[in-house]
Parts: structure tokens; sequence; C-alpha cells
């Protein structure tokens, strides 16, 4: 209810209004929140950890951004302190292979981002298919462990998409409807999970429809409370 609110511009929001889509901010739930600043995360999350370091809560800080923000200074001013002081927090670069328009190998002189973890001294992850929850699952698990450990940052890059526009004001004229489609068409995470706990006998389809239902309900109700 709130995040719908939120995004409305109501009162009853998470920021009451006031932040709109780009500046959601749960606290109390550990989500300090996106930014209207491409990468204006980097910078807070090596502060973040400081702070679980500092306290000592066992915490660890996740940071997700885009293939565009890892070209940002902010991008290696944070991940050269994070590695310095071996705070403990995840860059989890979401390389959805467009920065708004930019393809990412017209901005970028390297095939893979989390290679870049290696001139700061730490150890960079990498998962080819972004698409597959239990890839990502996977991959995470590692870089999880290193961090809980106590031994400095890691970097995660995963292979992705993104369907829509950067904005309502994108025309898409930079890729094709082709290319567009067929990642639609054979890469739709939720659908390749669903498959798979079918598939395994770990779920009926009738159990997954159910679940499906139910959320497309809470959604709706999230949409009238925010409404009204």
């Amino acid at each position: 209810n709130k995040m719908m609110a939120e995004l409305m511009g109501k009162a009853t929001g998470f920021c009451k209004g006031k932040g709109g889509s780009m500046h959601i901010v749960d606290v109390d739930a550990g989500n300090l929140g996106s930014n209207g600043v491409v990468g204006g995360g980097l910078t807070l999350a090596p502060g973040a950890a400081l702070t679980q370091k500092y306290k000592k809560t066992g915490k660890i800080v996740l940071c997700s951004f885009g293939d565009g923000a890892s070209n940002e200074g902010s991008f290696h001013e944070s991940v050269n302190m994070a590695a310095t002081w071996k705070l403990p927090v995840i860059f989890f670069i979401i390389n959805n292979r467009y920065g708004i328009s930019m393809d990412i190998h017209k901005a970028t002189n390297t095939p893979h981002l989390y290679t870049r973890a290696e001139a700061y001294g730490i150890p960079g992850f990498y998962c080819e298919d972004g698409n597959d929850v239990l890839a990502v699952y996977e991959t995470m698990g590692k870089a999880v462990e290193h961090v809980r450990g106590g031994n400095g940052p890691a970097i995660v890059e995963v292979e992705s998409y993104r369907w829509f526009g950067h904005s309502t004001a994108d025309a898409g004229v930079y890729r094709t409807k082709e290319e567009v489609d067929e990642w639609k068409s054979n890469n739709d995470p939720i659908i390749k999970y669903r498959d798979f706990l079918v598939s395994e006998n770990i779920a009926s389809a009738e159990e997954l429809d159910a679940i499906q239902s139910q959320v497309k309900a809470e959604v709706d109700a999230a949409y009238e409370f925010a409404q009204n």
C-alpha cells in the first residue's frame, strides 16, 4: 500500500508522497531506497556497510545498479573505498546491455564488467543468465559467503535485458523490435522458474496459478488504496 501510494504522490506513501517513483525508501526494512542520480546509491553503500562493521551487526549491504552506472566515477570511488576498508558490501551490476540508449559495448572496453574487481583486489562473480532465478541465487550465495566471512566487498555481474524503454519518452530507436521480442519470448525469468518448479514436482501448475491470482489481488488492492 505504501509503495503504490508513494508512486501516486500520496501522503500515505513511504515518504509521504514527496519521493515519488525515484526516491522510495523504507529504512525500517533496511531499504535505503532508489535514487534519481545515476550511480547515486553507490556512494551511500560504503557508508551503510561501514555502519554494519562499526556496530558489529553481522549484516551486509547489497547495492544494485545498471551497466551504465558502472561507468560513473562514483562506482570506482565507492569500490575503492570499500575494498581498502574491507567493508561488507556487494556491488551488484545488472547488465541489461543498455544505459538509457547506449549499447554497453560502445561505452566500455571490456567484455565483462565484473572483471573490474581485479583492479581493486577483490573477487568478482559472474552469472551468464541473469534471468535464471536459481543461477542468480547460486552466484549470489558465493558472494554473500565471501562478504559475510569478513573478507571485504565483492562485485557481482548478471547478464539480463531491459524489456521496456528507459522511460515513457523512450522511442526505442536504438534497438530492433525483433531483438526485444526474442528476449521476451525466451528469457522471462518468471516463466522459466515456473517451468522448473512444475517439471521437478516442487509445485503444481494449479498451486502457482493460485499464487499468481493472490498476488494480482494484492496489487489491485494496493492500487485501490492509493487511488482512494
